[in-house]
């Protein structure tokens, strides 16, 4: 598969701060790429990096084969979509999107209006950035606005325009930021889905930058997971679930925080926690009779369809289960009896790294 864009051994300081560590990230052909991480991690500088907004401390920055290190974004044909839409309320649909092909096809004079009228030439650049406008608003469902202003569009509207506008010069990939964070929970979704159709279309390889998990892994062939400006995982979003690479990534992946038992409080789940740290998911850890790791219930915690069960377990460990509301719930300061299946164990060395169980 042909390398897009990559980032090659590349760290970038501000000051005495290290943002991103020696990271090293390819992006290919048709490919959908998530930076995920939490805020701070590095993962925004890394966008701006490959877009060209930032200049690199150390490493190199690749377009296909060519060096773009010392590019400027206008060099580098890379579109750009950030969590605000940023439109021009002044202009229509059609101008906000025709902004791109005419600042880069037209002369400032060239885009005065009546100015296309007196040459053939510049005529014929018009018509075809006419031409793109539209078949880019017929791709994004957005024929019928082409006269619209921005206020009077609704935010998956407006969101769509963004995108358009974006996509409009054909660009050598496409990157965006946080492009999810200020919808509510429906649009949310259909613009996920959007998203999605879209780059199915254009075949652009993208590079989503977000904290949100279900947005990674929804719309990502693969998944960065960044912590503390280092990339501590890479792979499809099934593996980063199913197999976290660290108790770092552990921790970080799910809807609720990995429970992570520490070497030899851990041996009563499996034999290997004499050595090993176990972690497993609030969801697979068990409530039951038949339990071998001693816990307290320390609190409850009603969220609708299910209760949060705070314990405290072997050593003054911290547990979490997570249970069914509609379930016969266990008392405060309760003593219950812990389980889980083989299969929903994940084993760390001292290192943090993950290792492999066997029965």
């Amino acid at each position: 598969m042909k390398t897009s864009l990559s980032l090659n051994n590349v760290t970038k300081r501000f000051g005495d701060v290290e943002a991103v560590k020696n990271i090293s990230i390819s992006l290919h052909e048709g490919e959908f790429v998530a930076l995920l991480g939490a805020s701070g991690c590095g993962k925004s500088t890394s966008l701006r990096l490959l877009a060209g907004l930032e200049k690199p401390s150390e490493g190199q920055i690749f377009l296909g084969d060519k060096d773009v290190t010392g590019k400027s974004p206008a060099e580098r044909n890379i579109a750009l979509m950030f969590q605000s839409y940023a439109l021009y309320p002044h202009l229509t649909v059609f101008q906000n999107i025709a902004i791109p092909l005419r600042m880069r096809q037209l002369s400032a004079i060239q885009r005065l209006p009546g100015y296309g009228l007196l040459s053939s030439s510049i005529r014929q650049k018009h018509n075809e950035i006419s031409d793109r406008v539209k078949q880019m608003a017929e791709m994004l469902r957005l024929s019928t606005l082409l006269d619209r202003k921005p206020g009077q569009l609704s935010g998956g509207q407006q969101q769509r325009v963004a995108l358009a506008r974006a996509l409009v010069r054909k660009p050598s990939a496409f990157l965006l930021d946080e492009p999810l964070s200020n919808l509510d929970t429906q649009l949310r979704s259909e613009t996920r889905d959007e998203i999605r159709s879209i780059h199915k279309r254009t075949n652009y390889p993208f590079l989503l930058v977000t904290h949100d998990q279900s947005d990674a892994f929804s719309m990502a062939d693969n998944v960065a997971v960044m912590i503390d400006g280092e990339i501590a995982q890479f792979a499809s979003p099934k593996d980063i679930f199913c197999k976290p690479a660290t108790i770092s990534v552990a921790r970080f992946i799910g809807q609720h925080r990995m429970n992570i038992l520490p070497a030899g409080a851990a041996v009563s789940l499996h034999p290997a926690g004499g050595q090993l740290s176990l972690g497993v998911r609030p969801e697979e850890l068990i409530i039951s009779t038949a339990g071998t790791l001693e816990a307290t219930i320390e609190s409850l915690i009603f969220h609708g369809e299910e209760t949060i069960v705070n314990l405290v377990g072997p050593k003054q460990q911290k547990l979490r289960v997570v249970v069914h509301s509609s379930n016969e719930l266990p008392n405060t300061g309760e003593n219950v009896k812990l389980s889980a299946d083989l299969n929903a164990l994940h084993a760390f060395d001292a290192d943090g790294y993950r290792k492999e169980l066997t029965s």
